[in-house]
């Protein structure tokens, strides 16, 4: 795509992120920087929606947090995985943004903290994934979800597990997913795409930090992992029956190429698919929501996405 130059608005609220988020050092060991970043994340998240109700349980020794609005009647489920590279990230670090997709998509949200890697690589996440899943049908009645409207949504590391546990469903012959919602999704392995290159320094996320996070979640570079298509989606040989699917993308993002060749992979298998492109925003854009109207856009569009897949089993009318 043609990119436009990256929104001010956006730029100005990272700035300001920046300046405020506490001193950071890279060789800090990884708990340190996962605290820091959840640190982060609670001092700058929105405050959630009133009429939600939230909740946190333990599923098989997997934490979730359940994001329910009101209302007497069953509503569809949304597995939701988060983001950060597969090393980072928790029900914390999204808690906004899934109460957020609850109230505006009127749907149940499960998140769920996912084992991270390195002490876990894949396929852990996948297989946290298809638990919650298997605890969502058999149990969410009493957290009132309607078990047969259950679809999956996840943002950048997250899109490739909620993409992963896809692919892992067709393997088993499990049933399929009402639908998928992939934000910025890193659902390939390969850092020498256009956009990798022209965005190795991109102002949400480096080259450099994929290379590590990839590295960090599939193991040794040859080994089984990076082959394995519920890890790399893009290594998928065989797409089809795969849920209607929407795939946002920001143009000044190194992963943008990874969504795209996953929509053109999903539309060549007769899936149905609807790729949205930011011209202006870069990775993780909708954390700006609230402070850039081109985020808010590409976030309402997201959501709009979850509540049409949720609630009709269908993408949304372009």
């Amino acid at each position: 795509m043609t990119s436009q130059p990256f929104d001010p608005e956006t730029r100005a609220h990272l700035e300001a992120q920046a300046k405020a988020a506490a001193p950071w050092d890279p060789s800090w060991p990884l708990t340190r920087q996962r605290q820091a970043w959840e640190d982060q994340c609670k001092s700058a998240r929105a405050r959630r929606p009133d009429r939600l109700m939230v909740e946190d349980l333990a599923v098989e020794a997997i934490h979730v947090r359940i994001y329910r609005p009101p209302g007497e009647h069953p509503k569809p489920g949304v597995l939701y995985a988060h983001g950060g590279g597969w090393t980072m990230g928790s029900c914390e670090t999204h808690d906004d943004l899934c109460a957020e997709l609850a109230d505006q998509a009127d749907v149940v949200v499960v998140c769920f903290d996912y084992r991270l890697a390195p002490e876990h690589p894949h396929p852990a996440q996948v297989e946290d994934a298809l638990t919650v899943l298997d605890w969502m049908k058999s149990s969410g009645r009493a957290i009132g979800i309607d078990p047969t409207h259950i679809m999956a949504a996840g943002d950048s590391a997250g899109g490739q597990v909620a993409a992963g546990l896809a692919l892992a469903l067709k393997r088993d012959g499990g049933p399929r997913l009402r639908g998928l919602v992939l934000i910025n999704p890193a659902v390939g392995a390969d850092t020498g795409t256009m956009s990798y290159r022209e965005h190795a320094s991109s102002p949400a996320l480096s080259r450099d930090e994929m290379i590590e996070c990839l590295a960090a979640l599939l193991g040794p570079k040859g080994s089984a992992n990076w082959s394995d298509p519920t890890g790399v989606p893009n290594m998928a040989k065989d797409v089809s029956g795969l849920p209607p699917t929407f795939i946002t993308v920001a143009a000044h993002d190194p992963l943008h190429d990874d969504g795209v060749i996953f929509a053109e992979k999903l539309k060549a298998a007769g899936v149905a698919v609807h790729l949205r492109e930011e011209p202006a925003l870069a990775h993780s854009y909708w954390r700006s929501r609230h402070h850039s109207k081109a985020a808010m856009a590409g976030f309402r569009a997201i959501a709009d996405a979850v509540r049409h897949h949720a609630h009709e089993g269908a993408l949304q009318p372009c």
